[in-house]
């Protein structure tokens, strides 16, 4: 099995529209950067995030982040957030990292795989402590994020509150 993560780049192509568009607006507190399931939208959002991911004209709230993907084969089964620091809204909710396996790919063992992968790539970027959040009731996140050695701090209005040591 070839397992390669991707930043986002101005030259993502139809396959990670695709993807995009099976995951729909996200799940369970996950978001996605594209609201609009439209092709020539999808390419014309690219540049902005690739300023963000740099820290270009960040808006209100916002911090660097980097868009991966995870690819299985060649073929895009993954789409996370990689932060690069954390803010006081973040160190509530979201954390550093966020991520959602494509709907027909879940049940695999991906989200394990590419939190794992995540984690390298802010080891990368000099980050000692990782916070990651989910709701309560996301018990698959959970044990993924427990998986990767995540320990709970904490259980604060349905939000569970992860920390990774790297």
């Amino acid at each position: 099995m070839k397992i390669e993560l991707k930043a986002l780049s101005e030259t993502d192509d139809r396959n990670i529209f695709e993807m995009i568009d099976e995951i729909g607006l996200g799940e369970n507190g996950f978001t996605t950067n594209f609201p609009e399931h439209d092709f020539d939208q999808f390419k014309a959002s690219l540049p902005r995030l690739v300023e963000i991911s740099v820290g270009i004209n960040l808006p209100e709230g916002y911090v660097p982040q980097t868009i991966y993907w995870m690819y299985i084969n060649d073929y895009p089964v993954a789409y996370g957030k990689l932060r690069h620091r954390l803010n006081e809204r973040l160190a509530e909710y979201g954390g550093h990292i966020g991520y959602i396996v494509r709907p027909s790919e879940r049940g695999k063992g991906y989200g394990k795989l590419f939190l794992s992968e995540l984690v390298k790539k802010a080891k990368d970027l000099g980050i000692e402590k990782l916070l990651l959040t989910c709701d309560e009731v996301n018990i698959k996140s959970r044990k993924v994020i427990e998986s990767n050695s995540g320990t709970l701090e904490g259980i604060n209005k349905g939000i569970c509150k992860y920390w990774i040591q790297l």
